[in-house]
C-alpha cells in the first residue's frame, strides 16, 4: 500500500512539474521568459517602432567582424581571430539592439502618462530606489520619486500649471520627514528648463552627491510611512511592464 501511495505521489509531482514548465513556456509574463525569448521580444518590439534597427544591428556586427577578419590576415592562427570576429560581431549587434531598444522605448512611450517610470527603471538599482508614481490627479499629471546619493528627487510630468503646486506640496511633505536629506524637483518635458524623457536617467546620475548611503536607507524607511498614508491613486501605475532582462540590459548592466 505504501508503495502504491509513493507511486501516486511521484506521478502527481511529475504532472505538476510538467504543468508548471508548460505554463512558464506559454507565459506572457516577461519574468518567466528565458534570455533568448527576452532578446527575441525586445527585437520584435524595437523593430516595430524603428524598422531600421535591424540594419544598424547588422552593420555593427559586420563592422566588428571585419576588424578581426583583417587581423586574421596578419596574425596566426587565423581561425582564432575569425572566431573572435564572430563573437564580437554578435556582441556588437546585441549592444546596438540595446541602444536602439532604449531609443525606441523612449519614442514609443514619451507621450504616455507615467512614462518617467521608463527612465527610472533604467537607473542602477544599487545606487537608486524609485517609486512610480507617488501621487497623481485626475488629469493624469503624476509625480515620481527617486532616492539616491543626491538625495530625494521628485519628478513631475504633465501640465506645468498643475504640476507646480503639486510639486510644491510634495516637496514640503518630503522635507518634513527628510531630516537633512535634500529634496529637489524636476519637471520632465521638452520645454525650456525641463528634462526630456530620453535624458532623465543621465540627468539624475549627474546630480551632485549630497548624502551618505546610511542616510539614503533611513530616508527610504521614513518615506514608506509617508506613502502608507496616501489615498489610492486615480491612475494605473506605470505605462508598461518592461521585461526583466531588458531593464538590466538598458541600464547597461
Amino acid at each position: 500500500m505504501a508503495s502504491e501511495r509513493a507511486k501516486e505521489l511521484a506521478a502527481k509531482q511529475k504532472a505538476e512539474l510538467k504543468a508548471a514548465k508548460l505554463a512558464k513556456k506559454n507565459s506572457t509574463n516577461p519574468k518567466d521568459w528565458g534570455w533568448f525569448k527576452q532578446i527575441k521580444e525586445t527585437f520584435k518590439v524595437t523593430t516595430q517602432t524603428d524598422p531600421q534597427a535591424k540594419w544598424w544591428m547588422l552593420g555593427a556586427g559586420l563592422a566588428a567582424f571585419a576588424v578581426f577578419a583583417v587581423l586574421s590576415i596578419f596574425l596566426t592562427p587565423f581561425w582564432v581571430w575569425l572566431g573572435f570576429g564572430v563573437a564580437f560581431g554578435v556582441l556588437a549587434a546585441l549592444y546596438m539592439l540595446v541602444f536602439k531598444a532604449k531609443q525606441a522605448t523612449y519614442k514609443r512611450y514619451e507621450t504616455t502618462p507615467g512614462a518617467a517610470e521608463i527612465a527610472l527603471g533604467m537607473l542602477n538599482t544599487k545606487a537608486w530606489t524609485h517609486t512610480s508614481p507617488i501621487t497623481a490627479n485626475k488629469q493624469m499629471d503624476v509625480i515620481h520619486r527617486a532616492v539616491g546619493k543626491p538625495g530625494i528627487v521628485l519628478i513631475g510630468e504633465g501640465s506645468l500649471a498643475r504640476l507646480k503646486p503639486m510639486l510644491t506640496s510634495e516637496q514640503k511633505k518630503h522635507e518634513q520627514v527628510a531630516y537633512g536629506v535634500p529634496v529637489t524637483t524636476v519637471i520632465m518635458g521638452d520645454q525650456p528648463g525641463q528634462v526630456p524623457l530620453r535624458k532623465l536617467a543621465s540627468y539624475l546620475n549627474k546630480l551632485p552627491k549630497a548624502v551618505r548611503p546610511l542616510q539614503v536607507n533611513e530616508a527610504n524607511q521614513r518615506l514608506r510611512a509617508l506613502d502608507a498614508a496616501r489615498p489610492k491613486l486615480p491612475v494605473p501605475k506605470g505605462p508598461m511592464a518592461m521585461p526583466k532582462g531588458v531593464n538590466k540590459a538598458l541600464r547597461g548592466r
